[in-house]
């Protein structure tokens, strides 16, 4: 395993190189940092550049005193604890169908999980969108279909949608139970965190297509560097020498380096179709407690398919399980605030491994300890 890791790393520094682009924005970097002298820690909020730094090596080819730092990207990650017990005991009501992305089928819960209660006889079913599940309403009339509904701005717009086509289709039987996070108010409590040591942010791709790079102006503009990137290895290596640029020039901007993708303005449409359907909640996230307006819930005009209002969800929470041992042993919250690298959990790669996972960020495919896992986990840390 180690081999094929070092000569799929060596593979890609050897197209940087080829390509003639790795180079000199490397150079760039570290005359930057030469010039600002001191360590510099730059944080990604994103789970597809996560794992896209992880697959490149790109931390092992950057200059001493420079780290990057994985946050509250990946949106399986974040979804608290309680949420996750919560949709475990709901899949247990009579008549229910409930449908959710993949990854959340593996998330340890307290006690179970969701894989173990499809096990045991629970109507559980993986889809790959939203209107799969309404799909699936639409099959089973005489059943509740509850769709787990887990992201950031990416995939809410599609969920909106769905919740159209319900409505418009007189679906009565179709529940969206909404985890849904918003980045930005993420992001102004990771800057306001005690002990926060993060100099710059490299901002997520796919959602900023969606809000666009102004949406992040009003938390970070005038207070830390942020650059909106794309996934490929050059993208992140161009934002992290323009984040550099930025600290050398003592300014704190909102910038955008995946201009081929992303604008100032994002998708008014999606943005609108999302205003219709969702409204500002305050819920609670793995590692980083209640964050206010950084949630999305169904308006009140929308209740008929708002399953957080169809039931009572404090008797529900009433009798979940307490955290076993081990699960409150787990360093994700750590790992999604910056405060250690999943390396520096005691569990990592012994009681925690993708084939038996402790915690979401070992789950997710964007998982910050899935991706130093796949990666890393035979490589010193540098920096």
């Amino acid at each position: 395993m180690t081999e094929d890791l070092s000569e799929d790393l060596s593979q890609k520094l050897r197209q940087l190189r080829d390509a003639g682009l790795a180079p000199p924005v490397l150079d760039s970097i570290k005359r930057r940092m030469r010039k600002l002298e001191r360590p510099v820690n730059l944080m990604e909020v994103c789970g597809t550049h996560t794992v896209a730094i992880s697959r490149a090596g790109l931390r092992q080819i950057l200059p001493p005193g420079l780290r990057l730092l994985s946050g509250p990207g990946c949106p399986v990650c974040v979804t608290d604890q309680q949420d996750i017990d919560t949709v475990i005991e709901l899949a247990k009501e009579p008549g229910m169908v409930l449908t959710t992305f993949g990854d959340m089928m593996r998330v340890p819960g307290s006690d179970s999980a969701l894989q173990s209660e499809k096990a045991a006889g629970r109507d559980i079913r993986v889809v790959y969108s939203p209107l799969d599940a309404l799909k699936v309403a639409r099959d089973l009339p005489d059943r509740t279909v509850m769709f787990y509904a887990v992201g950031f701005e990416t995939t809410v717009p599609m969920v909106a949608a769905t919740l159209e086509m319900a409505e418009k289709q007189g679906l009565s039987n179709f529940w969206v139970f909404s985890v849904h996070k918003t980045i930005p108010a993420a992001l102004e409590a990771l800057i306001h965190m005690e002990g926060a040591r993060i100099d710059g942010f490299i901002l997520p791709g796919h959602v900023s297509t969606i809000i666009g790079a102004n949406a992040y102006k009003p938390v970070l503009q005038g207070k830390v560097p942020a650059m909106v990137t794309g996934f490929e290895p050059l993208d992140i290596l161009r934002a992290v020498d323009l984040l550099l640029a930025q600290l050398v020039e003592g300014r704190a901007e909102v910038e955008i380096e995946y201009t081929r993708a992303v604008t100032e303005e994002g998708n008014p449409t999606a943005q609108q179709l999302m205003a219709e359907f969702f409204e500002p909640s305050d819920p609670r996230w793995r590692g980083l407690g209640i964050i206010p307006g950084s949630g999305l819930m169904l308006r009140e005009r929308h209740f008929r398919h708002d399953a957080c209002r169809r039931y009572d969800l404090a008797a529900v929470r009433s009798r979940l399980p307490a955290p076993n041992k081990l699960m409150a042993a787990c360093s994700c919250g750590e790992v999604l605030k910056g405060a250690l690298l999943p390396g520096d959990c005691k569990l990592f790669g012994r009681a925690c491994t993708p084939a038996q996972p402790v915690g979401p960020c070992m789950v997710s495919s964007e998982g910050a300890c899935a991706a130093y896992y796949m990666y890393e986990r035979h490589r010193q840390q540098g920096g």
